[in-house]
This record gives C-alpha cells, sequence and structure tokens, in this order.
C-alpha cells in the first residue's frame, strides 16, 4: 500500500492567496501541493440533507491521521486511492452549482478522511467558495485544528466536528490518537463563536457507556455555539471495505446500534439542553 499522507507543518498551514495564480503545468508538481494549488481528493457527491444544510457540494480529502475503529470509509486513509486533482478545477464545480446553494440553502463541504491533513489545499477551496458567497461547512475529528489558521476558519460558516469519546484512553482505543488536540479546537471554535454541530457515533460495546455518553454530552454543553448534536447509530456498510483492503477489522462482530440505544443517548443530550434532533 502506498504511504499514507502525513500532517504538514504547521508553518506550511494555509500560504495567502494571490490575486493571480501562473499557469499551471500538465500534472501538479510537490510545490503545488504544498502551495494548495493542488491535493489528493477520493471523491465527490452531491446530496441533500447530508454534510451540512441545503444541498451540499461534498469533496472529500484523502488521507487522515486517526484509524477509528468504526470508519466506513477506510479506503480515504492513504493517497493511494486518491485523484491529485487542481484546485481550480473543483473550484469551477462549486461555481457550476452556485445557484443551487443560494436555492436550497447549501453549500461545499469538505470532508474526508481528515481535510486538515492537506491545510493548503482546504484553505484555497474554502476561501474561493466563501468569496463567491457560497456556504462553507468543514467535517473534522478536529484533531488537526492546530493547522486551521485564523483565514480559514473566516472563510468557515459552519463546523461538523466529530466528538468521537469522552476520555482519553476510550479516544485512544478508537482511533489510536489522543482526544486533548480535539477539545482545544473545540474550545477555539467556542471561543470565535463559530457555529459547530457535534457528530457522535453510538458503538455497541464501545462508545456507548453510559459515562462516557454523558462526558461527551458534558463537553458538548460546555460550548455555547454547538448549535445541535447527531447521534449517529455504528453500521456494518463499510465492512467489505475493510476486507477489501486487507486491514483488520476489529468490529466484525458488533451489533449495530439499535433505535432504542439512539433513544437513550439522545435523552442524555438532551438532559443538558442540547439540540439534538430524531
Amino acid at each position: 500500500m502506498t504511504a499514507c499522507l502525513q500532517p504538514a507543518d504547521e508553518s506550511n498551514a494555509v500560504p495567502p492567496v494571490p490575486a493571480s495564480l501562473p499557469p499551471r503545468q500538465a500534472e501538479p508538481e510537490p510545490r503545488d501541493f504544498r502551495e494548495g494549488r493542488a491535493g489528493f481528493l477520493h471523491s465527490w457527491d452531491m446530496v441533500t440533507a447530508v454534510n451540512g444544510p441545503g444541498t451540499r457540494l461534498t469533496y472529500f480529502l484523502a488521507g487522515c491521521p486517526l484509524r477509528c475503529q468504526y470508519c466506513h470509509n477506510p479506503d480515504t486513509f492513504c493517497q493511494d486511492q486518491a485523484e491529485q486533482v487542481w484546485t481550480e478545477d473543483l473550484i469551477r464545480r462549486v461555481r457550476r452549482y452556485r445557484s443551487s446553494f443560494l436555492l436550497t440553502g447549501g453549500g461545499l463541504t469538505l470532508s474526508g478522511g481528515e481535510p486538515l491533513l492537506q491545510p493548503a489545499f482546504a484553505g484555497r477551496l474554502l476561501h474561493s467558495a466563501h468569496e463567491m458567497g457560497v456556504h462553507t461547512c468543514l467535517d473534522t475529528s478536529g484533531f488537526l485544528g492546530a493547522l486551521a489558521d485564523d483565514q480559514m476558519l473566516e472563510d468557515i460558516d459552519l463546523v461538523l466536528l466529530d466528538l468521537k469519546a469522552g476520555d482519553e484512553a476510550l479516544y485512544h482505543q478508537v482511533t489510536t490518537q489522543t482526544l486533548a488536540p480535539t477539545l482545544a479546537f473545540g474550545q477555539r471554535l467556542a471561543d470565535q463563536h463559530k457555529p459547530v454541530w457535534i457528530r457522535f457515533v453510538l458503538v455497541p460495546g464501545l462508545t456507548d457507556r453510559p459515562d462516557n455518553i454523558r462526558a461527551v454530552a458534558l463537553r458538548a454543553a460546555s460550548w455555547p455555539n454547538v448549535e445541535r448534536v447527531d447521534v449517529l447509530p455504528f453500521h456494518q456498510m463499510g465492512r467489505h471495505k475493510w476486507e477489501t483492503l486487507d486491514i483488520p477489522y476489529q468490529l466484525a462482530d458488533t451489533p449495530e446500534a439499535t433505535r432504542e440505544q439512539v433513544e437513550q443517548a439522545v435523552a442524555v443530550f438532551r438532559s443538558l439542553g442540547l439540540n439534538c434532533p430524531d
């Protein structure tokens, strides 16, 4: 398997966007990726009521530093499943659908993988969309939140923040990484009054412990900018991808979360005053 993308150096987070860009080559060069003129794209989709409000054009960027046990897109982990694309081509597609976005209250969402693994690429996409009046959304784990500079946050209208667990030990078990960077990013978003939707995946036998659900709920309730919380039931729809990629899948025997289990979790969030849609 091709080597996975690694987090960019924070000093290269989002270079200033020049008024004009030099002519591009036939194929992107390393400098194009560093400066965000090109990037690694897994896929894209146009859907409604998913990944933010209204009709959304969602770009799934390739590469992720987490290895979540329940990930249903493990094919976004590494760049070997990715297409090398020019940023201007993706921006052109955003412009093509601009009238649909304005009509439905939709816009552009960057997802993944982890879009902040390519901060210069993500920054250019968000900035260009924001300048043309398109609603922008970042779907992120927050683990690489330090790579989102203040200019990028200005260009984001909504953050979908995945809060995967309520304590360090369980977070590491679920993702192989640490919780602290996500909490720091969440607090930064709160300090800047940036609208946030929290996403929490309910996995039987893993994240469904009452103490974990309450810990996640308490954290979400501590941020006044959280507009809603979506409790997402674990499912097995991505299992075949793990098998195809020959990656060990630890949740093969885990049952899907039931409606009753989801409702019990939702009740905890609502008890703390959080908006948790059915």
